[in-house]
């Protein structure tokens, strides 16, 4: 959570790839000004390289959040097993591998912890998992940080089926939905998320499609300042499985509009407290 962590040592610079020393020199850590969507390319990302499948709207909407972070010099990932750790271990910035179904219990204790060890210096935790680590097996340990109004944000990378593992249908998969491990079509209707958020109290909920690359990393950044101070947020993202879905390549972005536009339209819900707070922080960033 320092450049220490990337800062190689006396001697071994000039062996390490240039994109290695990027990171250090050209990276968006500790700058006054921070990276904008519209400035992708012109500095060192966080996640550039990655083993997804080619057009995977997940990889996409992942390197958008860490785009949005507020400082991901003082940023962790609690993530689990899913495709979305494939990328998110790859990025760089300190990465928490939980056991399957526990990673808002993981991302509390942590929470708590550094709260502790740096109380003069906010770290921003955020859990980044599955609709099948979060919703399914992870339903126990979600809804309770949210109950107890822990201060870190889940992000729920929402594709819909388990598609690390052969196909098979999660509680977030549409009602009727054939895949190779449900044949005979989703029986249930999809799990209302946004809806126990609300129940849950959730001081900061967003519905959001990988659509529109800017709104991405701003509700990022949003979802993160109240989880800082605030309390609990939650953003569900529609991040499409091309291949368990048989999407081609290159309609992976027009399946996301598609959707979008039927029943994943952008939708934010944030507590009064969490407006003031963002009204706030949002009026000092204009004037800077």
């Amino acid at each position: 959570m320092s450049l220490a962590n990337l800062t190689p040592s006396p001697g071994f610079e000039d062996w390490l790839p240039v994109e290695y020393k990027d990171l250090v020199n050209e990276g968006p850590y500790f700058r006054e000004k921070k990276p904008k969507v519209s400035d992708m390319g012109k500095f060192k990302e966080i996640l550039e390289e990655h083993p997804m499948c080619a057009g995977c709207a997940m990889t996409l909407f992942i390197r958008l959040t860490f785009i949005g972070l507020p400082n991901p010099e003082h940023s962790i990932i609690v993530g689990t097993a899913g495709c979305g750790r494939l990328a998110i271990s790859q990025a760089s910035i300190p990465f928490i591998y939980g056991n399957y179904g526990d990673t808002n219990a993981v991302a509390s204790g942590l929470k708590h912890g550094l709260d502790i060890r740096f109380p003069n210096q906010p770290k921003d935790v955020l859990v980044m998992a599955g609709d099948g680590g979060l919703i399914d097996i992870g339903f126990q340990q979600l809804m309770h940080s949210w109950f107890r109004k822990e201060k870190f944000t889940t992000i729920m990378l929402d594709n819909e089926v388990y598609g690390n593992t052969g196909g098979q249908e999660s509680g977030m998969t549409q009602h009727g939905k054939i895949l190779k491990m449900a044949p005979r079509g989703k029986t249930g209707d999809k799990i209302d998320a946004l809806g126990l958020a609300k129940v849950a109290g959730v001081d900061y909920i967003a519905r959001i499609a990988p659509t529109n690359p800017s709104r991405v990393a701003r509700t990022v950044r949003r979802a993160v300042l109240v989880a800082r101070e605030i309390g609990s947020a939650y953003i569900q993202a529609y991040t499409s499985c091309n291949i368990e879905y048989a999407i081609p390549t290159p309609e992976v972005m027009q399946d996301a509009f598609d959707v979008e536009k039927e029943r994943y339209g952008f939708e934010e819900i944030i507590s009064d407290r969490a407006k003031e707070y963002l009204k706030e922080i949002e009026k000092k960033d204009k004037k800077k």
